[in-house]
């Protein structure tokens, strides 16, 4: 089961895959404005923080003895693990590849 911010995150990692194929294919620069690559990952930052804040604040409600269904903290804190997981992956391929093109020979 994945998470709307799960999907997110994977349609934009998909959109910019598939903007960097179209760049290969045509090495022209193209002058349209649109979310830049900082910004995208601002997004997902911002709603990976976001899914952990949902998670602690459920989880302290559990704790606290509020109406809170232990079912409901166990899936945010899954939601928030995971989450946080695939944006530690992104920005360890992202410095994969910036090292790899660092230390290509010009």
């Amino acid at each position: 089961m994945i998470s709307n911010t799960q999907n997110h995150l994977l349609n934009q990692m998909q959109a910019l895959e598939a903007m960097a194929k179209s760049q290969q294919a045509q090495p022209e620069i193209k002058t349209e404005q649109g979310p830049n690559f900082g910004e995208l990952m601002q997004q997902a930052i911002n709603q990976v923080n976001e899914t952990q804040m949902q998670a602690s604040s459920l989880a302290r409600a559990f704790e606290l003895g509020e109406n809170v269904d232990l079912s409901q903290v166990m899936i945010a804190v899954q939601k928030s693990r995971v989450s946080f997981e695939a944006l530690s992956q992104v920005r360890n391929k992202l410095l994969s590849a910036y090292q790899d093109v660092m230390n290509m020979s010009v």
